[in-house]
């Protein structure tokens, strides 16, 4: 029974139909008590939620739909309401005393943020206990940790909601056993087990399984495993499918050599631990003894030793690349975003190429600003985008460029398959190109096989590879390769 009095002449039909895909995923998921929706990125996950939420709403005894994304994408998701529905939703914040009066309306839709959920939590158990509530979280990796306080958080309210829904196109956001807590939230440890320990015992993709059957066999069984576990109430589909026809995506590793300062401050840190800076007028010594630290240090010197040290002038061999593959694609009147995790670089080269009206998006920028770089790139004169993974990867549609340049990579399969994806939706109409510039004999190397790794890995828990086809494409290698970058015997995990 529902516990509000609907609002009088209330439209709940959607403005648009679905593809036959999104058809297909609704009708597979509308009557379940919780499901997760893991289609790829780009593929319409938020009309197929948004279409199960109006089914709730008019045919199920629910009062008000939840949904909870990231702060970036709450507009996003107001303007997919403005698209897709005659409802107006009201925005929970961190404002707590306008947030009473959310909480104290009729409204059946309510979109906020994940801190909201945690920075309210008192006020969120007592209304989940005065209406029936379903709640759709977007991201939900985002609750991958789940010793962390907000996916405890998250633990505390699950089972107060009448129905959960999950949505994702990385469930598998960097390693196997990422998808644990999500589906925890949803079903109490039903399908993967409540020993979230003992799960990822038998699903983390560790340094030593390239020289360990034993325990390769064991990882290889027990992520095969996942999907079949998850999928009476999961739908996935993925663009090779066959469900829609995008353009190709063509990948080009781009190589270049070291410049020969470059080189030199490489050595030091991965034989000496230790290399010598220069850092606002201040002389540093910087000391890598830790796995991770000089890891990042190298992944810093193959991409910009400036990020390091003031002194260094020259014009490293990422950059020069860099700049011959931006004229050539300016040339073909074509659109570009260039990926840099690092702030500094984005910074650096917005400026350099000004006069192709380059506009960025990193995370130090307002949301107003990154709403600007984001017209100005898709209407206006601007012809290259710069941005940080971190700040731009998600909740994006970007098809107006059919062109992205890795300039850098981390270590996060998640940042890396979302940030490339901003081109490649529904609309793209051109064959979208992935550039991958990687210094010679670098760390850059080790990322691209440990990348490659996790995402063989991730498409076998996704259901998307079986495990032959797996076994034939897994290469561990990547374990073996990370012990001589760091001139040690390593099991550090990234």
């Amino acid at each position: 029974m529902r516990k509000i009095i609907n609002l009088p002449g209330q439209n709940l039909t959607a403005k648009l139909n679905a593809f036959p895909y999104q058809y297909e995923a609704f009708e597979a998921m509308k009557n379940l008590p919780y499901a997760a929706i893991f289609h790829e990125q780009g593929l319409g996950k938020t009309k197929i939620a948004i279409d199960l939420l109006l089914y709730w709403l008019e045919f199920l005894e629910i009062d008000t739909v939840l949904i909870v994304t990231k702060k970036q994408l709450v507009e996003n998701w107001r303007g997919e309401f403005e698209i897709h529905t005659n409802i107006t939703p009201r925005i929970l914040t961190s404002k707590r005393t306008e947030n009473y009066y959310v909480f104290n309306s009729a409204t059946r839709v309510i979109i906020t943020n994940f801190e909201t959920i945690s920075g309210e939590l008192v006020r969120f158990k007592l209304f989940l206990k005065t209406r029936n509530v379903a709640i759709i979280i977007d991201e939900s990796t985002k609750l991958k940790n789940p010793d962390s306080r907000l996916t405890q958080d998250f633990f505390e309210i699950s089972s107060l909601f009448k129905i959960r829904v999950i949505m994702t196109g990385t469930p598998v956001a960097n390693r196997p056993y990422d998808i644990w807590a999500q589906i925890y939230f949803l079903d109490n440890g039903k399908s993967l087990g409540t020993n979230f320990s003992e799960f990822k015992s038998t699903t983390n993709l560790t340094n030593d399984l390239s020289n360990n059957k034993v325990k390769r066999d064991v990882f290889e069984s027990s992520v095969s495993n996942i999907f079949t576990r998850i999928k009476d109430f999961t739908v996935r589909e993925t663009k090779s499918s066959g469900i829609i026809t995008l353009p190709n995506k063509v990948y080009y590793d781009v190589f270049v050599d070291f410049e020969k300062t470059q080189y030199m401050m490489y050595d030091k840190v991965r034989t000496e631990m230790q290399l010598l800076l220069q850092r606002d007028d201040v002389a540093i010594l910087d000391e890598s003894s830790d796995s991770i630290k000089r890891l990042l240090r190298l992944v810093q010197i193959t991409s910009n030793p400036r990020l390091l040290d003031d002194l260094y002038c020259c014009f490293s061999g990422k950059e020069a690349k860099l700049d011959e593959l931006i004229k050539e694609i300016i040339n073909r009147d074509e659109k570009i975003i260039v990926w840099s995790i690092f702030i500094d670089n984005v910074d650096h080269f917005c400026k350099k190429y000004k006069y192709l009206n380059a506009v960025k998006i990193t995370g130090k920028m307002k949301i107003e600003e990154r709403i600007h770089s984001v017209r100005e790139f898709k209407n206006g004169d601007a012809k290259v985008l710069f941005a940080t993974p971190q700040s731009a990867k998600e909740g994006l549609t970007l098809t107006v460029a059919n062109n992205v340049i890795f300039y850098d990579r981390g270590f996060n399969l998640d940042d890396y398959l979302q940030a490339q994806d901003r081109i490649h939706r529904i609309s793209q109409t051109k064959t979208c190109n992935i550039y991958n510039l990687m210094v010679k004999d670098s760390i850059d190397i080790w990322i691209d096989l440990l990348l490659k790794a996790k995402q063989n890995a991730a498409f076998l828990a996704q259901g998307d590879y079986v495990l032959k086809k797996y076994q034939n494409v897994a290469d561990y290698s990547f374990g073996e390769l990370v012990k001589d970058i760091l001139n040690e015997n390593s099991e550090s995990e990234t």
